[in-house]
């Protein structure tokens, strides 16, 4: 290992390095990630690098004082197999000491992950393609006001295991390129779902929903946004109602991750979630 490695936080500008990374790796992050992942927690990126040269990363994004959750573990293919993966797995793991952490894991690492003290949970399919068609439901969803997302966030805080204002706060504000929609029963929030414009086509996530019903309300609401372009949703398999709206739109299985957790697990209503947020955070 080069006598000038070391493992820091990141600075400005090196998140937007690391997501071009992940694309590389074929994660397919979205366009403007980055500024909704570090106000969930700007102390919780990190990079190895030489010098001034950075060469692997790793995010431990902590959610409340119990939980948090670890993705954009990546080295550089120029400097791997030189131990500063290892470096940086334990720089990042020790900054969550005392906390349940989650991850999601690809099928190449799972057998490292679970030598770390990962214990699996559950598996995730992502579900992608051009949508052949729109779910019907009884509902309709609107655009959400960015002026509104209290109530959005209370939601959320009951299905996600920890609150997440800043970040969804970012996450949910209308941009070029990014929508949420809410849909509401008797004034009632029934779901929420963002999508977002990614390297390659629109991510939906989160879409989370009390019902299938309600998941194909916002469906119908979001997709119009992808103009036609491929759109992916990562869905715990355990949620079959989920599936079938996918299969239902004429997505098929295109990447498969399992999540796992070092610690107890969260109790996650995974009924209601139709698709996650996003696998670096959870």
């Amino acid at each position: 290992m080069n006598s000038e490695f070391a493992v820091r936080s990141m600075r400005p500008g090196e998140l937007e390095l690391v997501l071009e990374w992940a694309r590389q790796e074929g994660w397919n992050p979205g366009l403007d990630d980055s500024l909704a992942f570090l106000e969930a927690d700007p102390s919780g990126f990190f990079v190895g690098s030489i010098g001034e040269v950075p060469v692997g990363s790793i995010s431990v994004v902590k959610y409340g004082d119990s939980f948090a959750f670890l993705g954009l573990y990546i080295v550089h293919p120029d400097f791997r197999g030189k131990g500063y993966g290892k470096a940086i797995w334990k720089t990042g793991i020790a900054t969550a000491e005392g906390r349940t952490i989650g991850l999601d894991g690809v099928t190449a690492q799972q057998e490292n992950y679970r030598r770390a003290g990962f214990k699996p949970a559950y598996a995730t399919v992502r579900y992608g393609g051009v949508a052949s068609a729109l779910p019907a439901s009884a509902l309709v969803a609107h655009p959400v006001l960015d002026s509104r997302l209290e109530g959005l966030q209370r939601y959320d805080s009951a299905i996600f295991p920890q609150p997440r204002e800043a970040f969804l706060a970012a996450w949910c504000t209308s941009r070029k390129g990014r929508r949420t929609a809410v849909v509401r029963k008797s004034h009632k929030i029934r779901g929420y779902g963002t999508i977002r414009r990614c390297y390659e086509g629109y991510k939906i996530g989160p879409l989370f929903a009390n019902d299938a019903d309600s998941a194909a309300a916002l469906l119908a609401e979001l997709i119009p946004e992808a103009k036609g372009a491929q759109i992916f949703v990562d869905i715990p398999v355990e949620n079959r109602e989920a599936i079938a709206l996918a299969e239902g739109m004429g997505l098929q299985p295109v990447f498969e991750t399992l999540r796992m957790y070092r610690g107890p697990a969260p109790a996650i209503p995974l009924k209601h979630v139709f698709g996650v947020t996003t696998l670096e955070l959870g």
